[in-house]
């Protein structure tokens, strides 16, 4: 199973999820919450490019296989 890494790349960077979520303009928290706690089943590629784009990484660096 593929998972996101972004609480970890928080941690590694010293952002809060909070920080992360302000970024996130038309996101809902709830949505927001379940998509950083792999709750949902899809991501839309636009949200892996803003990921990257926040957190300064890969699409590489936000999966990790479990």
């Amino acid at each position: 199973m593929v998972e996101l890494n972004v609480i970890e790349l928080l941690k590694k960077k010293k952002k809060t999820k909070y920080w992360l979520f302000t970024k996130f303009e038309t996101m809902s928290y709830t949505n927001f919450d379940n998509m950083i706690k792999n709750k949902t089943k899809s991501i839309k590629y636009e949200n892996i490019e803003k990921l990257c784009a926040f957190l300064e990484c890969k699409p590489d660096d936000l999966f990790v296989k479990k």
